[in-house]
């Protein structure tokens, strides 16, 4: 193997080691669910609205359109300022109004 194709296929390894390690990990995780209205301002994992881009854009705590993962069985038993139950949701929710 000669040098170039040695640094080509060093950098296509490198490249693919990168993409998999920034992937989230619970992404794929079945144990692990969505919770929407229990990430505090910018914490989110994704899904926060319009005008939004994704992870870390939610714009107020406990948004009811943005979500982030959680152990599976306990998003509905944490606490959510804007849920009309008070806890956390598996779909996304209109806010109560305070």
């Amino acid at each position: 193997m000669d040098r170039r194709t040695l640094s080509l296929a060093l950098a296509a390894s490198l490249t693919s080691a990168l993409a998999i390690s920034t992937a989230p990990a619970s992404a794929q995780d079945s144990s692990r669910e969505r919770c929407f209205g229990v990430s505090l301002k910018g914490q989110n994992d994704c899904a926060a609205g319009a005008g939004t881009t994704c992870a870390g854009t939610s714009t107020v705590d406990y948004q009811g359109n943005a979500w982030k993962y959680v152990a599976k069985g306990t998003c509905e038993k944490m606490a959510s300022k804007t849920s009309t139950s008070g806890f956390g949701q598996l779909k996304e929710f209109r806010a109560k109004r305070s």
